[in-house]
Order: structure tokens, then sequence, then C-alpha cells
């Protein structure tokens, strides 16, 4: 784990937790989206949703390894890499750890773009995000791109 990353914690939630005792993929994806949402919180510095005029992102690419599993109650430790951005991209690689226990349960890496919420179209980001996206990549360019980042599934024989 990296404290110099962005960091989001949360736990398994009892309705997480599928037949197999353990928590179901569906919910690896969503405790990375609540990392996204805090990822894009501190981007825009704390300003609420009512200010931002419509200026959002939206997520039109996500790749998860699941690595080991985490069960009911279990507490997550989610950090964020800013991989690369551009002027209406950004591409974030979240690591999942068990909080107690240290040991890595999945990553995702997420690919998104600038969306306007009002317009329902893309949309480059504000200047103001854009600086502190370009910031955040800077700081985050001295630390090692993940092992599975840009990973992909390949067709089978």
């Amino acid at each position: 784990m990296n404290p110099s990353l962005l960091s989001y914690r949360s736990k398994v939630h009892p309705d997480w937790v599928d037949e197999y005792d353990h928590m179901n993929v569906a919910y690896y994806v969503l405790a990375c989206d609540h990392a996204t949402y805090e990822f894009w919180e501190h981007v825009n510095s704390g300003r609420p949703l009512a200010q931002r005029d419509g200026a959002e992102y939206a997520v039109i690419e996500t790749h998860v390894n699941y690595l080991r599993e985490v069960r009911g109650g279990d507490p997550l430790h989610i950090e964020t890499q800013l991989l690369g951005c551009d002027t209406k991209r950004f591409c974030i690689f979240h690591t999942m750890y068990h909080a107690d226990d240290g040991y890595l349960a999945a990553t995702n890496e997420v690919m998104a773009l600038g969306f306007n919420l009002n317009s329902r179209a893309l949309m480059p980001f504000e200047p103001e995000v854009q600086q502190r996206l370009l910031a955040l990549r800077d700081e985050h360019r001295k630390f090692p791109i993940p092992k599975n980042a840009g990973r992909a599934i390949r067709s089978l024989p």
C-alpha cells in the first residue's frame, strides 16, 4: 500500500455478499466506483455538484482483475492512481486491499471522459479541473505503472 496515493475506505456490506459467502463480482466494481467518485471530488477540490454547472465525467470502460476474495464485513482500502489524462479523458487505476490483512484483492482500471450533465454531451474538462488533473498526473508519475494496467481479455483458441 502507498500512503501517497488517493485513498478510499469502505467495508464489504452484507448485501454485497453472494451465495458463495464472499463479495459478488459486481460489488468489486461498485466499491471501485465509490473510489472513482472520491477521486473526482478530490479533483474538484470538494466543490459541490450544484456549483459545477453539469461539468462531470462519464466512465466509458473498465477492466477488473479479481485476485483474492473478500468476505462480508471485511474492511477495504482502495488506492487510486491517475495514469494519464488529456483535455477530455482520464485513466485511473484502483488497487483494492483487505484493509486489515493487507493482501491485494482486486484491481480496476477506469477510462472516463468529460461529460456535461445538462447538455448530455461530451465536453473538455473545466480549466481548473484540467490543471488539477495535470498536477496530479505529474505527481503520480513518480510511482510505477501498476502490473495489471493495460491488461485485456484475449480470445481463446
